[in-house]
């Protein structure tokens, strides 16, 4: 026995991708709108303690993340991967959707902070289910030597998913106006998620199963209980080595993208629009770079890769940071260097971030692949990654310095660098085509 890569592979790789980008733009709308919705859904008295109600519920919407990861997870190891992410999908839609809906502070009091902090729990469910089985998806319907590189593909859909939200978002404050958008036009990027959704799930209806599920299915050997299978066995172990390098990547991931977004706007107060059009410029020129290093992971393999990542990250971030300083200060911005630093900064997301889904998809059995793969990336990247805003905010707020702002983000990818050198296995070699034998036991 010995099954197929499907042949329309590519438009799967295309489905799965556009839904990812719309997922993650509903997540990171949100982020990139805080200082607008902290005003709106909170008591105003204190700005600082706004902004930080509004970064805490956006964490919150990361730390509920590995809850979805354990209940979705469990519904693609046992329904399938095509009905739940169809599922986290909408929910993400709907989600997002009615933030663009609820009435403001002013208009319903505490309430308004409630449903908000309400529909943040939805997003974060939904995409604790979304990214494992986009990556297991995608991942069981390519060829072994090539995966590094298909699914780098789709790997670029969170950073598209960022440059999207900042595309829409400069669109509607260029077209309305700053008054006009902090009165009511904030709630367009929101709406505007109910004709993404609309879209990908047309697309995504278009899919088949994935023939490894299929073949699972169809021999009787699909797990009767995902959970137990995957974290009361021997299988544990390996959740766990999982867990350490998404930890590390999860913080390059977000000191890389997203704390560079804050750092302009908070530290060298450059203001919304033009912060936008920097990060936004330099993800898109850094974007290919998650391609490219997929690529070369399947050349080398995955752990070189994903390791160089993580120790550049930690020697690096202090000097880019400062660099970044020198030039973005106000009335004296160098955009070209700006968006140079921030580059360097992409790239090394690239090479954390390009390669893991493969990683995971090889390191885990087609059985339980969807839990397996979903829960240590939402603790790693859900909670690692998503407590950088928060941590790095928190302490430029309380020291007024950069170095001890960028402690956490240099700490963590060091330690996990340590660790994973030992802990990591390569996986590169590994093919999920072969007749499905479970994992000899330890």
């Amino acid at each position: 026995m010995h099954m197929q890569v499907p042949s329309d592979f590519r438009r799967v790789i295309i489905a799965a991708s556009v839904g990812n980008v719309i997922e993650w733009y509903d997540f990171y709308i949100f982020g990139s709108l805080a200082a607008v919705l902290s005003v709106k859904f909170f008591e105003q008295s204190h700005p600082v303690a706004a902004l930080l109600s509004t970064i805490a519920l956006f964490t919150a919407g990361f730390l509920i993340r590995p809850l979805g990861a354990f209940l979705f997870g469990w519904m693609g190891d046992r329904v399938g991967r095509k009905y739940t992410f169809l599922i986290t999908l909408s929910g993400m839609g709907l989600g997002t959707g009615a933030i663009g809906l609820i009435p403001t502070y002013q208009s319903i009091g505490l309430t308004a902070a409630f449903a908000l902090f309400g529909l943040r729990m939805i997003q974060g469910l939904c995409l604790g289910g979304e990214y494992g089985g986009a990556i297991t998806y995608v991942a069981e319907h390519v060829p072994d030597d090539r995966r590094g590189y298909y699914t780098g593909w789709l790997q670029t859909s969170p950073t598209l998913g960022i440059v999207v939200s900042l595309a829409v978002i400069i669109l509607t404050r260029t077209y309305a106006g700053n008054e006009a958008f902090d009165a009511w036009a904030w709630r367009v990027p929101f709406l505007v998620s109910f004709l993404l959704v609309a879209i990908a799930i047309y697309i995504r209806l278009q899919l088949q199963e994935t023939p490894i599920f299929q073949e699972i299915r169809d021999r009787g050997q699909m797990t009767r209980n995902p959970w137990k299978e995957a974290f009361l066995s021997s299988n544990l172990k390996y959740i766990g080595i999982a867990v350490v390098v998404l930890i590390g990547q999860g913080v390059v991931w977000y000191s890389g993208q997203f704390w560079a977004l804050y750092f302009l706007q908070q530290v060298s107060k450059v203001d919304a629009l033009t912060s936008s059009y920097i990060v936004g410029a330099a993800l898109l020129v850094a974007t290919p770079s998650l391609i490219f290093f997929g690529w070369l992971s399947d050349q080398i393999g995955r752990k070189p890769v994903i390791l160089s990542g993580m120790l550049l990250a930690a020697i690096t971030y202090y000097p880019l940071y400062l660099w970044l300083g020198s030039v973005t200060q106000p009335g004296n911005i160098n955009y070209a260097t700006a968006t140079f630093i921030i580059f360097i900064l992409v790239c090394y997301v690239g090479m954390v971030y390009g390669p893991v889904g493969a990683f995971l998809a090889e390191f885990f059995p087609a059985r339980i692949r969807y839990t397996s793969v979903s829960v240590p990336y939402h603790i790693g990247n859900g909670w690692g990654g998503g407590l950088v805003p928060f941590i790095t905010s928190a302490a430029f707020a309380a020291t007024g310095s950069i170095g001890y702002a960028l402690i956490y983000p240099i700490v963590v990818p060091a330690v996990c660098f340590v660790l994973a050198l030992f802990l990591m296995p390569e996986t590169h070699k590994i093919s999920i085509w072969q007749p499905i034998e479970p994992r000899a036991a330890e």
